[in-house]
């Protein structure tokens, strides 16, 4: 059965739900019903949805967000799927690209500072870790003028279960000046590659969001759903 775009799909619905947290409603004075979790989950996904859809107000969508943020559903998701795909022989940890991504911000908050491609207005960077395919491994949020070398282990040890030296990963950083496509550039492509999927999703183009964890949620959400459709295809 074809899903509708702001539907999510039977797979990926099956993956989420056994991580959302039980909420028990009060036995006396439970109040209005609350929205049905896969509904919300269509919302948090999709922006400026019509209620008629029955997919819940921009607010109750961003409470959703929030406490599953709290709860880790999305770094959870994310981490399964990548284990799906390793499982799969999906993914290649032979060699791993960094990079960062400047973004506007419209409202201020943490994680954000002045950017050094928008004419020093404040902006956040997004820094992306991908393997050899470009699947992205992990994810962070800093301000736009925190430099990329300031995220790589960061970055390298937020993927699940790879640590730094330990599993012998030699850093190799690409000296100024060299010519894109030349050295390590010929590499570069596939984190460039995961940055255009990553901005075909409209919370990840312009950060509306004050709070940088809800921003991340978003961003993590999308690597979660860029190894969902990889893993679709490994199908």
């Amino acid at each position: 059965m074809k899903h509708k775009p702001w539907e999510v799909e039977d797979g990926l619905w099956e993956r989420i739900e056994p991580l959302l947290p039980v909420v028990k409603r009060r036995y006396r004075y439970p109040g209005r019903k609350r929205l049905d979790q896969r509904r919300a989950m269509c919302g948090i996904r999709w922006e400026f949805l019509p209620q008629e859809l029955g997919f819940g107000s921009g607010m109750t969508c961003w409470r959703r967000l929030r406490d599953w943020k709290e709860a880790g559903v999305w770094q959870q998701l994310h981490e399964l799927l990548l284990a799906e795909l390793r499982a799969g022989d999906a993914l290649d940890l032979s060699r791993a690209s960094v990079d960062g991504s400047h973004l506007r911000v419209l409202k201020g908050g943490d994680a954000t500072g002045p950017s050094s491609v928008d004419r020093g207005k404040t902006g956040s960077k997004h820094h992306v870790i991908v393997d050899v395919h470009g699947m992205p491994l992990a994810a962070t949020v800093t301000g736009g003028n925190r430099n990329d070398v300031t995220q790589r282990l960061p970055l390298i040890h937020a993927v699940p279960p790879i640590r730094v030296r330990e599993l012998g990963i030699r850093p190799l950083i690409a000296r100024r000046g060299t010519g894109h496509g030349s050295g390590l550039g010929k590499n570069r492509w596939v984190v460039e590659a995961a940055f255009a999927l990553l901005r075909w999703f409209c919370r990840l183009r312009i950060r509306w969001e004050i709070r940088a964890d809800i921003h991340h949620a978003f961003l993590t959400l999308g690597c979660a759903i860029i190894c969902w459709r990889r893993l679709k295809k490994q199908c």
